[in-house]
């Protein structure tokens, strides 16, 4: 069996060296941020159009609150 003290540590601390964040990497994280906000507002709108659909559907008149879209059934 072979000594633990003699294996070589592939995992050396001397080989690991620290590379500054470059503004690529930002701009990226940036990119991504945006596409979440737009992806969210998206599916915002999407869910806020199938309830007006559905209210349509099923008879109903939207009526408009302050921040809320009522549904008013005959």
């Amino acid at each position: 069996m072979a000594d633990p003290k003699n294996i070589k540590n592939p995992f050396n601390e001397e080989d690991i060296v620290q590379q500054p964040v470059s503004m690529k990497a930002w701009g990226q994280k940036l990119i991504v941020a945006l596409l979440c906000v737009a992806s969210f507002y998206g599916g915002w709108k999407s869910y806020e159009s199938n309830m007006v659909n559905e209210c349509y559907g099923s008879g109903g008149q939207i009526s408009e609150g302050e921040r809320t879209l009522l549904c008013q059934l005959p």
